[in-house]
């Protein structure tokens, strides 16, 4: 079932490229809060990048009326939320964790890791889901192997997840899971500051960070969650592309060397096809975009959907593996551009070149428009992807 009102699962909610068309567009929130939307690629880029803009989500649109918002904007240690400085202080040194060489370093393990499961799945044999057999257990354990975590306890950090990005989220219920999730991590912070190891994100932090326990605890959790989330989501949508569009698996399974460049691709053109509103920023001033002012104190809210706007490429719309890598918006942009991108773009390249290698005639066990998709969480995806071959 389509998610969000979108004519087609893989498409932008029903009219939303129509209301987008003359440029940026008011709106209203279901919490009645109002803000502007802008989808051009300049626009976008503009709102991200100018420091005029903050971080900060206090009074935010939202999705629903009621309830709390499950992260507080306050609460130390949550990244996104901030602004300058403060975010520099806690961003600058994860990012030694997340750099090439860290990722080159670890492709063997993660090539072990998809190896592993794509096994599984032939053990197990046709029909298979493709999240459960790869998308979800994939990205969990590779997070949970870059920050140091056991990995027996991925459906913890799947449940805490649900809660932390669902629309829908319990801040009490998100706690309690939060709690159990920080007992895990507390041993091995504990671990980590008697052996003096960085090998993992979790020892730098502990050993060569200045990070008090509180900020160390939710960023551990924050990187556990978005780094199996995100890149879970990715991969389902990617490959229900591909299925959607036989030419162009056809190109990748041409040529599986050029998975670098045909994940850029299908990053900027199915994450633009979605659509749909996004990321938000406050004006801490008035400040001119696209044409129309944002005033101090109203909210600029973007939609990826400029990944489409022929300023930065010919012929935008279009899914094409043969184009050569242009510089997207799907990884975000600006101060904070996704932290866990080049992780990101390893497991992707990794997964796809694994999958389609091995099962050549894989193909969707039932038309994707007939696929539920997860209506209940802020990161889009697929809920299941029976698949044959």
């Amino acid at each position: 079932m389509p998610h969000d009102n979108r004519v087609h699962p893989l498409g932008p909610p029903a009219g939303f490229e129509d209301a987008i068309s003359n440029g940026p567009v008011r709106m209203r929130w279901p919490n009645g809060v109002e803000g502007w939307i802008f989808s051009s690629y300049a626009g976008v880029r503009k709102v991200l990048s100018d420091k005029r803009f903050s971080a900060n989500r206090d009074g935010a649109p939202a999705m629903r009326t009621e309830g709390e918002p499950v992260l507080d904007s306050s609460q130390p240690g949550n990244m996104n939320a901030m602004d300058g400085e403060e975010h520099l202080r806690l961003r600058r040194p994860l990012s030694r964790g997340f750099m090439v060489k860290r990722m080159a370093e670890m492709r063997p393990r993660i090539q072990q890791i998809v190896d592993e499961h794509l096994d599984a799945m032939e053990r197990q044999g046709a029909p298979a889901d493709l999240v459960a057999s790869l998308c979800l257990p994939v990205p969990s354990l590779v997070i949970a192997d870059l920050l140091g975590v056991p990995p027996e306890h991925q459906e913890l950090f799947q449940a805490t997840a649900k809660q932390m990005l669902g629309k829908n989220g319990s801040k009490v219920e998100y706690e309690a899971l939060a709690a159990q999730l920080g007992e895990v991590i507390a041993k091995v912070v504990a671990e980590k500051k008697a052996s003096g190891d960085t090998s993992d994100m979790i020892g730098l932090m502990v050993n060569e960070t200045d990070f008090d326990q509180e900020e160390l605890m939710l960023l551990a959790i924050g990187l556990l969650v978005a780094g199996h989330e995100t890149t879970s989501n990715f991969f389902g949508l990617f490959t229900l592309t591909l299925f959607e569009r036989p030419d162009q698996l056809e190109i990748l399974q041409r040529d599986p060397s050029r998975a670098d460049v045909i994940v850029e691709e299908l990053m900027r053109y199915t994450i633009g096809r979605l659509g749909g509103a996004g990321i938000q920023r406050k004006a801490l001033e008035d400040v001119e975009v696209d044409g129309v002012t944002v005033k101090a104190g109203e909210w600029a809210v973007i939609s990826l959907h400029a990944n489409l706007d022929e300023e930065l490429c010919p012929h935008a719309g279009e899914l094409d593996l043969e184009r050569k890598a242009v510089s997207h918006l799907g990884f975000g942009f600006g101060p904070h551009q996704c932290l866990g991108a080049n992780l990101a773009r390893t497991e992707l390249q990794i997964l796809l070149q694994s999958l389609f290698t091995r099962f050549p005639n894989i193909r969707p066990a039932v038309p994707v428009t007939e696929m539920t998709f997860r209506e209940d969480m802020i990161t889009y995806g697929a809920s299941a992807i029976p698949v044959v071959w």
